[in-house]
């Protein structure tokens, strides 16, 4: 995956908290209010309690209001930094604020054309531990987006640790991959539906599986548009996602999946009794469900008598 690198970034919906730190954390789980989840925060909760430590048309409902945060962060560096897509193709955190642009223009277009308006999602960078709408957090919980504040979470070494400890490929798309995933829990806040999952919803065909099955779909159809989706300038700002781009991105979903995790990870039998994420297969299935389609409308994990996979 390439930037344009003359293309200008908007790092206005991100907030850098890496240099003075987040505040207090509560250990390696956070209280994710009004039914959302991340894309790896329970998983890795499990791992750590095991071992001992989300064409058809697209219509839109009302967007949901969300709370407002008045903790203040200094984003000034980062704006500095990330001005450029030559700075996102050479430095990670301006990576992540290029595709949070093309992203917030995606879904914007996608709302525009149900005749809604689109309320963007915040993103704050942060390291080791921070406080949030949803309780507090470290790095261990992994990427999360928190309804409750209308932001997503990120430590951008999460990365890192996504290749080392879980053998993930890797490579920018497949980061862009997590975040389009964040992203498609806060679509499914602004619809309502993560009010379809409960507290201690578990099984292969649950509520839960199915809102993460869904933001897998949501981060696919995204992708399939990233090279021509239009940014504020006019011009898409990624210009080549290519064959081994995807591969990375679905690999990134397989690394995931509750049985690798399970099997894998933890070292125990896949129990599809406790699964919340989805198999690797399923994760799979949805994220290709989302890219070949290119159609948010394809991606209702919740559609009576659908196959999951």
């Amino acid at each position: 995956m390439r930037f344009d690198e003359n293309a200008e970034l908007d790092t206005s919906n991100v907030e850098d908290l890496r240099g003075g730190g987040g505040g207090g954390g509560i250990g390696g789980r956070v209280a994710i209010g009004g039914g959302g989840v991340s894309i790896v925060g329970l998983i890795i909760y499990f791992l750590l309690s095991q071992l001992g430590g989300g064409g058809g048309s697209f219509a839109l409902p009302d967007a949901g209001s969300f709370g407002s945060d008045n903790s203040i962060s200094d984003s000034g560096q980062l704006a500095q930094s990330c001005r450029t897509g030559r700075d996102a193709n050479s430095n990670v955190a301006c990576e992540a604020v290029g595709v949070i642009n093309s992203l917030d223009a995606f879904w914007t277009d996608v709302f525009a054309r149900s005749n809604r308006q689109y309320q963007p999602a915040r993103t704050r960078f942060f390291s080791g531990s921070v406080n949030t709408g949803c309780g507090g957090a470290t790095s261990d919980t992994g990427p999360f987006y928190c309804p409750a504040d209308n932001y997503i979470y990120i430590d951008l070494s999460f990365y890192q640790e996504l290749e080392q400890r879980f053998g993930a490929q890797g490579g920018p798309f497949a980061r862009a991959y997590v975040l389009a995933h964040e992203y498609g829990h806060h679509i499914q806040a602004l619809l309502g539906t993560t009010d379809r999952v409960q507290a201690g919803d578990t099984g292969p065909t649950s509520a839960s599986v199915r809102l993460e099955l869904q933001a897998d779909c949501y981060a696919g159809a995204w992708g399939n548009h990233a090279t021509t989706v239009p940014t504020k300038t006019g011009k898409p700002l990624i210009t080549e996602v290519n064959d081994q781009d995807v591969r990375a991105a679905v690999d990134t979903a397989e690394k995931i999946g509750d049985d690798y995790i399970q099997s894998q990870l933890a070292g125990r039998r896949v129990d599809k009794s406790q699964f919340t994420h989805g198999s690797s297969a399923q994760r799979e299935k949805w994220f290709r469900t989302g890219f070949d389609s290119g159609q948010p409308g394809r991606c209702d994990t919740f559609a009576r008598g659908v196959n999951l996979g």
